[in-house]
């Protein structure tokens, strides 16, 4: 290791102190629940699963995750109940959250700890909902990695922290702490997994138990080691994995502390940020809508498929836009689009079928023939049917004001978005919270180089 990495480990391995509060407050959480199991009469066990039971785990920065784990003749609902009941028992600022079925979230003193169901398996063939592999990922980690492994792996996850890839929740889409670990069960070190993911062109695929791979259409394909028809790297995004990539290519050239601890981000100030747009060659629109109050991992996959959906329909009424994007504070989400400047023409050539293709040009002709909207009637060119138009719109913001709510939004966003959405002009949206927003995203400098 060099003298950064060095410096960077020393950070980040937990203190004996710590490692004895978090044994301290692990044994506690341990007794509790099962004295809990016993108190129902449950055929139940308790099992540590995650970083902390694979001692892969960061100084002041870990959860404390355990699985009840009972036999498969229990119904899901039932191991759900339980657990929930189990956990609301002693923590404190719960939060019920769902994976296949329901278990808590919440805090046993300043410690943040899950509370998750599961079933009693031995193999994953045998798995009755996804989270019952997650004990043999534990088990797999533990009987397979090395002492000094887990040093490697802590400054895997380090790394993937500063430059904004850890963590596999809806709101990133990046490494999970388990890829992480088999990442490096499979490079055997980081300065090794840092050498070789810095040469990574298109889809990867990797494996430490087999050489058949299904297909997965991701950038990373890692089958998991304890589950042949899974890809760990299922939620991993291009993006993360293109910003991965160009990390390791310039660790490689200028190795820098920046790239585990970027310097904190500045705000610019609004008439920096206003110099900087009234230069390019486009303009900004937002439109602004009440959060709704849900869990993340509902919330920004309905956020990314609004975004989405927004682009899609403008670009199918022709207007260019050159990216959708979001930002999310307290109480309000807001959907940037930056598009064209100029306006559309009033009118377009709307293209039709082959003369020769004649059934498909009656319909044309029929579905022309007394439209409003036409501007001039259908005429032949170059053997096809061919019509002008009148455009429905000219201006994004006329779009989007009458458009936005008809549009494929998710269930939940479509509920706040129909009693109230608001499409701003760029000077509404140069306001002080959406200083970082802006600062991040037309900031040029990767985080490292800040």
């Amino acid at each position: 290791m060099n003298k950064i990495e060095k410096q960077v480990l020393k950070k980040i391995t937990p203190t004996l102190e710590y490692r004895e509060k978090v044994k301290e407050i692990v044994e506690e959480i341990r007794t509790i629940l099962k004295k809990e199991i016993k108190k129902r009469k449950l055929p139940a066990t308790v099992q540590l699963v995650g970083s902390i039971a694979k001692d892969t785990y960061l100084q002041n920065n870990m959860d404390i995750d355990f699985f009840i784990c009972f036999p498969t003749n229990f119904k899901k609902e039932d191991i759900a109940k339980y657990t929930l009941s189990i956990g609301r028992s002693f923590l404190k600022n719960t939060e019920e959250s769902y994976a296949e079925h329901p278990y808590l979230r919440g805090y046993y003193e300043e410690f943040y700890t899950e509370i998750v169901p599961c079933y009693i398996i031995e193999n994953a063939e045998q798995k009755l909902s996804a989270v019952d592999r997650t004990p043999l990922h534990t088990k797999y980690v533990v009987d397979n990695m090395t002492q000094s492994q887990k040093q490697e792996v802590r400054l895997l996850k380090q790394f993937l922290k500063g430059i904004n890839c850890y963590g596999a929740e809806a709101q990133i889409q990046g490494f999970s702490g388990y890829l992480c670990e088999i990442i490096i069960l499979y490079y055997k070190t980081f300065d090794n997994t840092i050498k070789k993911v810095s040469r990574w062109e298109k889809q990867i695929k990797l494996s430490l138990t087999t050489k058949d791979f299904l297909y997965f259409d991701t950038p990373l394909v890692f089958i998991d080691p304890v589950d042949s028809n899974r890809n760990v790297a299922s939620v991993l995004t291009k993006e993360k994995f293109d910003l991965f990539v160009k990390a390791c290519d310039e660790y490689i050239k200028n190795q820098k502390y920046t790239f585990f601890f970027p310097n904190p981000s500045k705000p610019w100030s609004l008439s920096k940020i206003k110099d900087i747009i009234n230069k390019q060659d486009c303009k900004y629109l937002g439109i602004k809508f009440e959060k709704p109050e849900i869990i993340d991992e509902n919330l920004y996959p309905q956020i990314r498929k609004t975004a989405r959906s927004v682009l899609e329909n403008l670009e199918r009424y022709d207007f260019k836009i050159f990216d959708t994007t979001y930002f999310v504070d307290e109480k309000n989400i807001y959907i940037i689009i930056k598009t064209h400047k100029d306006d559309l023409s009033k009118t377009m050539i709307h293209m039709g079928p082959p003369v020769t293709k004649k059934e498909n040009a009656e319909e044309f002709l029929k579905k022309w023939e007394n439209s409003k909207l036409v501007i001039k009637k259908t005429y032949q060119k170059n053997y096809s049917w061919y019509v002008e138009i009148k455009r429905q719109y000219i201006d994004v913001k006329k779009f989007l004001e009458k458009e936005f709510k008809k549009l494929s939004l998710g269930k939940h966003i479509d509920k706040v978005v129909n009693k109230k959405y608001t499409v701003l002009e760029i000077d509404s949206l140069l306001c002080e919270n959406l200083k970082f927003f802006w600062t991040n995203y037309l900031d040029e400098k990767m985080s490292w180089e800040r």
